[in-house]
């Protein structure tokens, strides 16, 4: 009898502690620190929100490697920054009218494997601090040099513009760099952009005194880069350089598992890091 008690009374444990991908989504919005707000691109982009959850991997962008990954390591949530379906509103319509191949075996994978993505992009940059923003800082080593009013800016030591260059190349582990501007500049004022914020924002950070270099993500090359260009033709004191998306944003997707796993202990949490896409040819 008392094996049977304590036989049940597993089942009932065991049954407690199942959560759904929907339940994670509500405490997430609980804990986030900020209003929900509508609209938002922060929603289910595929799977069943009433799926039982597994493992959560949370991921700069669920691209299939990442998913399969995440499959093959038991967990079935990606939380994902970046879209899943090529577009910022992950519209799927007129692939689907295409009979696309590559949505097509994406979404069977998806399906097959029971795994559930959702998105955590604007909420998690509204989150004080800025939940991307701090990883990339932590990651980078510059929180001593982080302006008090405007946690964008920050005065290093100072260096040459290709010094520094490649000592953000190196702690980000950047495969594939850009950089604009003269490689002998002294910098010592940085401004970070991380993702592709657009060139508008972009281009009013540089025109600032307490920028001389601005780090992003990616932008059109005939916006920023080419004001970038012309400033630095015209012996301005003002250079660029592109992380390329990944690499700008991953580390506060890190931040946001290692934030996940304060309050999802139902079920394993995990950073499932995004491979970056180029790679750079022998020469």
């Amino acid at each position: 009898m008392k094996f049977l008690t304590f036989f049940f009374a597993g089942i009932s444990c065991f049954a407690q502690e199942a959560i759904t991908a929907q339940q994670i989504i509500d405490r997430i919005q609980k804990h986030v620190g900020v209003k929900w707000t509508m609209p938002t691109v922060d929603t289910f982009k595929a799977g069943d929100p009433n799926e039982k959850i597994t493992g959560v991997a949370v991921t700069m962008m669920a691209t299939f490697d990442v998913i399969k990954r995440a499959a093959a390591e038991g967990k079935n949530l990606v939380i994902t920054h970046e879209p899943t379906f090529y577009s910022h509103q992950d519209g799927t319509a007129e692939l689907e009218s295409q009979q696309d191949a590559v949505l097509a075996d994406k979404e069977a994978f998806i399906r097959d494997h029971h795994m559930v993505v959702w998105r955590f992009h604007d909420h998690w940059h509204k989150h004080r601090p800025d939940g991307i923003l701090k990883g990339m800082v932590d990651a980078l080593g510059w929180q001593s040099y982080q302006d008090a009013k405007n946690p964008s800016l920050f005065v290093l030591p100072e260096q040459s513009l290709e010094s520094l260059a490649e000592d953000i190349k190196k702690k980000l582990g950047i495969v594939a760099m850009r950089v604009v501007g003269d490689p002998k500049l002294k910098v010592t004022k940085i401004g970070l952009m991380p993702g592709a914020a657009g060139s508008q924002p972009q281009i009013r950070m540089l025109e600032s005194d307490s920028v001389e270099v601005l780090l992003i993500g990616e932008v059109p090359e005939w916006e920023t880069v080419e004001y970038v260009d012309d400033a630095s033709s015209e012996g301005k004191h003002k250079a660029l350089i592109l992380m390329t998306h990944i690499p700008s944003e991953q580390a506060g997707m890190k931040e946001c598992a290692d934030w996940l796993k304060g309050f999802v202990t139902e079920v394993p949490v995990a950073f499932v890091p995004t491979q970056q896409p180029f790679w750079v040819p022998k020469t």
